[in-house]
């Protein structure tokens, strides 16, 4: 969790956006509405719930937001065996489709696991120093006065 600031920069979040890309290209001429907006609307939840969590501040409201999305990504595995079935894709499509949106799945699951094992407590308490941090820097700050002022005594 170090390195990531933004939820841009988590691999899963990525891999949805790709996944919500990739379905909306592939249904461009559907002309059944009601099932393309129900798989669309379902590929951009993966990606929204990832980023909503994100956001949340939370490790708890997180870890929720990334089980929806993970719930969402097995909607969009089942519409997409719907749509092919339908004939609404063909099979190379349907595979290339389906394969992206497990990969999202397994993402999703790996990190709920570490998240759910580290220590990170999310980014509203991350952004918050504690009492005791907040008097620790005041202590630093009078000891370097202090010692600024005893050099000073000495020249």
């Amino acid at each position: 969790m170090a390195t990531i600031q933004t939820f841009e920069d988590l691999i899963c979040w990525k891999k949805a956006r790709l996944l919500t890309k990739e379905v909306y290209s592939a249904l461009l001429e559907c002309k059944d509405s009601g099932f393309k907006n129900q798989i669309q609307r379902a590929a951009i939840s993966v990606m929204s719930n990832i980023a909503e969590g994100f956001e949340r501040g939370t490790r708890a409201e997180f870890l929720n937001y990334l089980y929806i999305a993970k719930g969402s990504a097995g909607e969009v595995r089942a519409q997409l065996y719907a749509a092919c079935d339908i004939g609404y894709l063909n099979i190379e499509t349907f595979k290339y489709l389906n394969s992206l949106v497990v990969e999202c799945s397994k993402l999703l699951s790996s990190f709920i696991k570490s998240l759910k094992q580290s220590d990170f407590v999310g980014l509203q308490h991350k952004k918050e120093k504690t009492k005791q941090q907040l008097q620790s820097e005041e202590i630093n700050a009078i000891i370097k006065k202090r010692l600024t002022e005893l050099k000073k005594e000495k020249i």
